[in-house]
């Protein structure tokens, strides 16, 4: 892995980010076994000096270099001052990192992120990191992680949109964003409108309109109208839902990222991936899919509408 990144081979990988709590660990725990039964050899690259429980295997760790208590402690920071601090750490001892990822040449990196939402929507030292990265021949993905119950809350979900918009632009990578816990949706309350609107991220117009009949948002209805625009604007997000104990789930979201990155699998990964989604499903893959989901979720709602035109 030479420093221009001339003569060395490509590597794949994805940066996992979002905000805290989003499931980024889970998501690279599950990503890594998925991987691993279709043959991909997978390298899980921890970049976030507070993750303590770690429940994959992990190759390269940054608490081998830095760790937030130690820096809370030494330097008087608080735990965000004190990610940052980390960060700008690791930016400035890049040939650590260089020296531990050329052990695993020829693997493909999950890179599981800090959840400090700073840290990709303008300050500059993990965005220079991934800049180095991209120097030392690595195609790199950004999955962009969010709780799938911000969904339940209009104004949460603009606020979502608003935020993983400055992340797309800020990073400056490949992006896949994603909606992650889609599994639980059901308990966090009734969506507004259908779950293809939110993924889509359809005509916006309705959630401001949806906005305004509470007392409190009426009040900043116009301002809303222009996030709303800016959003539109750019026409850039969207979002691939997520079930991680759900293979087929797991497989829309992992094709999206390939895609993304360019990465491309071979004939045996290939043979390996239609056997997976062809078997039976066992006890790692016992919830019901993204899509079963949805098609419950809609089918409620006609349900809950045919009650209300019979008490008419």
């Amino acid at each position: 892995m030479s420093e221009g990144g001339k003569g060395s081979s490509l590597a794949f990988g994805q940066v996992v980010i979002g905000p805290p709590g989003s499931g980024k660990t889970t998501y690279c725990h599950g990503m890594q076994e998925f991987m691993g039964r279709i043959g991909r050899e997978v390298t899980v690259v921890n970049l976030d000096p507070a993750n303590e429980a770690m429940p994959y295997h992990c190759a390269v760790d940054i608490a081998e270099l830095i760790t937030l208590p130690d820096v809370m402690e030494n330097l008087k920071l608080g735990p965000n001052g004190g990610l940052i601090y980390c960060m700008e750490y690791l930016e400035a001892n890049f040939d650590w990192l260089q020296e531990k990822l050329a052990a695993f040449r020829g693997h493909y990196y999950l890179f599981d992120c800090p959840g400090q939402v700073e840290l990709y929507t303008h300050h500059d030292a993990l965005k220079n990191v991934f800049a180095q990265l991209a120097k030392w021949n690595f195609r790199l993905a950004a999955v962009h992680l969010v709780d799938s119950h911000y969904c339940t809350d209009p104004g949460k979900f603009i606020s979502v949109l608003c935020t993983s918009l400055s992340t797309m632009l800020h990073v400056e990578l490949p992006h896949v964003n994603v909606l992650s816990k889609m599994d639980l949706i059901e308990q966090y309350g009734k969506l507004a409108f259908n779950l293809d609107y939110y993924t889509e991220v359809l005509d916006l117009s309705y959630l401001v309109d949806h906005l305004a009949s509470d007392p409190f948002f009426r009040n900043y209805r116009r301002l809303n109208e222009k996030l709303v625009e800016v959003i539109e604007d750019y026409s850039l997000v969207s979002f691939v839902p997520l079930n991680v104990q759900d293979k087929e789930s797991m497989r829309q979201v992992m094709q999206a990222v390939d895609k993304a990155n360019g990465y491309s699998f071979g004939d045996q990964e290939h043979r390996s991936l239609e056997a997976l989604m062809s078997a039976a499903v066992g006890a790692d893959f016992h919830f019901t899919s993204t899509l079963a989901v949805q098609e419950k979720y809609v089918q409620s709602q006609d349900e809950a509408v045919k009650e209300e035109v019979m008490d008419l």
